[in-house]
């Protein structure tokens, strides 16, 4: 047949070689026209007649045509879907079933089928659900763009939409686990000491129910204090291996988001048996640990204990008391503590910031929400003093942790953080340069060097370069064997202090209760377990943010109709304009180019060095702080749109 001439065959290989082609990803429009992207930052027009044969972030091969000073090109080869499994909204036409991405790039209604386990009259015009692409026309043998519903997410009209949807596109856990009531307090040859007459004390937010960490400090004759750490102890109930152990290992972390969290462990024991709640007996991991008058650290030890938390103290109350605010007073035997663990905190603070690194503060913004979902209000939470004892103390155990460890055992779950990513620290160091900052290249990955760097970066204040340098900086990450965290200035760091609600501490806690036992620890952690923590740790920080994205557009709304002003921080700059974060309550928004002024070609963007000019003159640059008009609220992209206030 002629289809398998193999002459055939040759000419158009030979013709499909000789013709010229690039390969890229699809760029959508919203004026039906595209363009390929390549990797080497060419950019081709894709016309509206071909963009039917190709989606939003589709990776294609395709054929360059020239027409006079015109180049466009045809997508005719596809590498790889943009879209595989993703959110979308059903479309019931006249009988034909569809479905719509959720996407802001992708408006095409994409024919659907039902899988067969679903029952499709339980399916409605406007809901939501989770679908797979399983034709795309640039494959072989398909012809057009099919779809198959795979799960129903939410009703059209169900209130916790947001959330449902949110938790959905990231494939997280829409429910906290269930594994039964029967949770005995395990014998795992360990002794416990007997803590519960000391006036241990915790302090969370108002509405905390996992409570995990409770404290007790008493002064030294000597100068310094004795801070004992005891941190609530799931692994006494659940065996590794169990269940309720391997649900936790796949969730990884509790996810917190605004109005509703998810739990690793059954809520049973998250917000009771584990809770470290004021008068009840509960079982803990504790350490002991020295602090010197200076905010160094001493000897520690760890040991298993057994204590009856005293008080349930707030942060707010505490800071206020501290402050010589407000009409509250702890009680008898917690004052003293409170007003030692200030002084340790700012000791602890002090040797940090010499030694060590420090956070800037950044205010948190907490949602107000009424039980339909419904944003009452946002509030800015400031990191007060009551918090920032509760960090300084987390702070110092986790290091303990990580010295702990890497002693006794070799290996565990380490929070590892470099500066700068090894394949961006060269483009960081000529950036520098550039700015005559000199410095060596070295210095951007020997943490001694590069906490002198720091400091001095720190002493300019200089907000734009404090933008520009995070475009190079590396992740956090989870690592089996020791390794330095830069942010914090350390060598090393591991969290066992949150083991109600992260699995790395959990995995800390065992092996420490090993070295407590003299037990031969087990092979260290997998990469594919730490690759996994660091992933669902990525996934429940975007889930958050997605969350939050879609109430700051509910509750914006209404000043987005009337063109409500905001003082705003540049904290990014594109080719299509700028993102602004409102400093009044947390929420981002774009502010196009065109916004920026009426004639475009006036305005000159170097998304590079984050700087636009406008008229020939800089007018912003990262970092900077302006006034901005809100002027459109879009729940269909969870986005916010402004211009600069008049």
């Amino acid at each position: 047949m002629l289809q398998n001439n193999p002459l055939l065959a040759q000419l158009k290989q030979q013709i499909r070689e000789t013709t010229p082609r690039a390969e890229g990803v699809i760029k959508a429009t919203e004026k039906g026209f595209g363009f390929l992207e390549t990797d080497d930052g060419q950019s081709y027009f894709v016309p509206p007649p071909a963009m039917k044969q190709v989606l939003h972030g589709d990776r294609v091969q395709a054929v360059i045509h020239e027409n006079g000073d015109k180049t466009s090109v045809e997508p005719d080869t596809l590498v790889e879907a943009g879209l595989s499994r993703f959110i979308a909204r059903v479309q019931k036409r006249e009988g034909r079933l569809a479905v719509v991405p959720d996407h802001p790039s992708i408006k095409t209604a994409l024919k659907a089928r039902i899988k067969n386990s679903l029952d499709e009259a339980s399916i409605g015009d406007g809901d939501w659900v989770v679908a797979r692409l399983v034709r795309h026309p640039l494959k072989p043998e398909d012809r057009a763009f099919f779809t198959q519903i795979d799960e129903l997410v939410a009703k059209a009209d169900d209130p916790a939409v947001p959330w449902r949807v949110t938790l959905a596109r990231h494939a997280l856990e829409q429910e906290c686990p269930d594994a039964g009531d029967d949770w005995p307090l395990r014998d795992e040859g360990l002794e416990r000491e007997d803590l519960t007459a000391e006036p241990f004390f915790t302090i969370d937010s108002e509405k905390t129910r996992d409570m995990d960490d409770a404290l007790r400090i008493e002064p030294r004759e000597g100068g310094g204090w004795r801070l004992t750490v005891a941190i609530a102890d799931p692994t006494a109930y659940v065996e590794e291996g169990h269940a309720a152990d391997l649900e936790a290992r796949t969730r990884a972390f509790t996810v917190y988001l605004p109005g509703q969290n998810v739990t690793m462990l059954p809520e049973q024991l998250a917000d009771d048996l584990c809770s470290l709640r004021e008068g009840e007996e509960r079982p803990v991991l504790a350490c002991t640990l020295e602090v010197e008058a200076d905010g160094s650290l001493g000897d520690y030890r760890f040991f298993a204990a057994t204590l009856r938390s005293r008080a349930k103290l707030v942060y707010d109350r505490v800071s206020d008391w501290l402050e010589g605010q407000g009409d509250w007073s702890p009680a008898e035997g917690v004052g003293e503590q409170l007003r030692a663990l200030r002084d340790m905190t700012e000791a602890r603070a002090a040797w940090r910031t010499e030694h060590a690194l420090v956070f800037k503060d950044r205010p948190d913004y907490v949602f107000d929400l009424d039980p339909a979902g419904n944003v009452l209000d946002i509030r800015i939470e400031e990191r007060r003093i009551a918090n920032r004892m509760i960090e300084e103390s987390m702070i110092a155990a986790n290091a303990c942790c990580a010295h702990y460890l890497a002693e006794h055992v070799g290996h565990g779950i380490f929070n590892v953080h470099r500066a700068f990513d090894p394949e961006k620290a060269r483009a960081a160091h000529e950036f520098l340069t550039a700015q005559e900052i000199e410095v060596e290249l070295e210095a951007l990955s020997e943490l001694p060097r590069y906490k002198e760097l720091k400091r001095a970066l720190e002493s300019r204040d200089d907000a734009w370069l404090d933008a520009r340098l995070r475009r190079f900086q590396g992740f956090t990450s989870m690592s089996a064997r020791p390794g330095p965290h830069f942010g914090l200035g350390l060598a090393a760091y591991a969290t066992w202090t949150s083991p109600i609600r992260k699995y790395g501490d959990m995995v800390n806690h065992r092996l420490i209760k090993r070295v407590l036992k003299g037990e031969q620890a087990p092979a260290e952690a997998t990469q594919a377990l730490t690759e996994q923590l660091t992933e669902r740790r990525r996934l429940n920080r975007m889930a958050e943010r997605d969350v939050k994205d879609w109430l700051y557009v509910r509750y914006l709304t209404p000043a987005a109709k009337e063109q409500q002003a905001f003082e705003a921080e540049i904290f990014g700059i594109s080719r299509g304009g700028m993102r602004v974060r409102l400093t009044a309550n947390g929420a981002t928004a774009f502010v196009p180019a065109p916004m920026l002024h009426s004639d475009r070609d006036k305005v000159v963007i170097d998304d590079k060095e984050g700087r636009i000019q406008i008229e020939g003159e800089e007018r912003y640059r990262l970092g900077d702080l302006i006034r901005v008009e809100l002027v459109e609220a879009r729940e269909e992209t969870r986005s916010l749109v402004a211009r600069p206030a008049q």
